[in-house]
């Protein structure tokens, strides 16, 4: 961490002064539908190194192209294991060189929450598309801007909310939609895990550490998918039980969603503890999943007795290819920049009512 720190000072500066003909040149390519997009990982920790990069190896509409890393020995390992070219390998410091290679058409920003705007604003202004770690950014200013930014280079910006792929919970977003259990009354969301490590990014706040930020988005954006509309206003309480490591950000956050209509949610994310449950109630019946968000797959049922455990190979790989075919479709994307955003302006409010003790009402 303290390498990638090193390399992740620089500021927006040398992405705005981008020529405008690099800009041009590239993001207004028309992409023949057959040809494999190039995908830059950008971070190389877990995530990139356990689960993108393997999945990148089964999808068929995109490719591990490139990376960027501010690790040398990272860079030379990931150079032999996938037989990246070196002229598609970057750092930190060249990052915004990227807009001058044409075998690059995505990078995937996988690096700690404080730093998703200032890189999906640069690989926008390089022209490339991108895609973006949940959560988006820190603040709703910040996811803004990220969204300006994709718009202003006529790029695509896409969440990896890899859970809007997966096929039980498209089948409950479509619950939402039709009602066949009728109006909803109530829904809980849970999603955490016991936390081991005591010097990771998660538990800095200037990275963009705590529960909320990091699982806090899994039970926020499965209460909005699930009620198929926006809450109306939010009720927090944080706790610690691990003071010595959780000194600067919460370790648990429990919080309570109101929505129109009177339907209202309970959720809850931790790094204190394993949950991974969605229970949402209708008035005529019900369904719940667990585990809801489990990358080795989703189980669940509903209250007629239908089965909600359909298995697909691998939820990294669907979720890229779905948003790769979106950007050579000109289609928009499942996860957009624009939900990425209604979740940040929730969580922001979330902090809020932690802090002033009391319901803050969304607008």
């Amino acid at each position: 961490m303290i390498k990638r720190r090193q390399f992740l000072k620089g500021t927006l500066v040398g992405a705005a002064g981008l020529a405008v003909s690099s800009q041009d040149a590239l993001a207004n390519i028309i992409i023949p539908q057959n040809r494999k997009l190039g995908v830059a990982l950008v971070g190389l920790g877990y995530y990139s190194t356990d689960l993108l990069a393997p999945a990148l190896q089964l999808t068929e509409h995109c490719y591990l192209a490139g990376i960027v890393t501010g690790t040398p020995s990272k860079a030379e390992k990931w150079k032999q294991q996938y037989n990246i070219p070196d002229k598609n390998i970057y750092n930190y410091n060249n990052f915004s060189s990227l807009a001058n290679n044409p075998a690059i058409d995505i990078v995937y920003i996988v690096l700690p929450p404080s730093m998703h705007a200032e890189y999906s604003i640069k690989g926008a202004a390089a022209g490339k598309h991108v895609w973006c770690e949940k959560p988006m950014a820190m603040t709703a200013a910040e996811c803004q801007s990220m969204i300006d930014a994709a718009k202003r280079n006529k790029v695509q910006l896409t969440i990896g909310y890899r859970m809007h792929h997966e096929p039980n919970t498209q089948k409950i977003m479509r619950f939402a939609k039709e009602l066949p259990y009728g109006k909803l009354q109530n829904l809980s969301a849970a999603a955490g895990y016991r936390e081991s490590r005591t010097t990771h990014w998660k538990q800095t706040k200037a990275l963009g550490g705590g529960a909320m930020y990091d699982m806090g988005v899994y039970p926020l954006n499965a209460a909005r998918y699930s009620a198929g509309m926006e809450p109306v206003a939010v009720t927090a309480r944080a706790s610690v039980t691990r003071p010595e490591i959780y000194h600067e950000v919460e370790e648990t956050m429990e919080f309570d969603l109101e929505f129109p209509g009177g339907a209202t949610a309970k959720c809850e994310t931790s790094f204190a503890k394993g949950m991974n449950d969605l229970q949402v109630n209708f008035k005529n019946g019900w369904y719940k999943l667990s585990p809801f968000q489990a990358y080795s797959g989703i189980n669940g049922e509903t209250s007629d007795g239908i089965r909600l455990n359909e298995r697909i190979p691998n939820q990294q790989a669907k979720q890229m290819d779905d948003d790769s075919i979106a950007i050579t479709k000109k289609a928009k994307p499942l996860a957009p920049g624009e939900d990425g955003l209604k979740d940040i302006r929730i969580v922001e409010a979330i902090y809020r009512s932690v802090k002033e003790k009391k319901r803050i009402a969304l607008t």
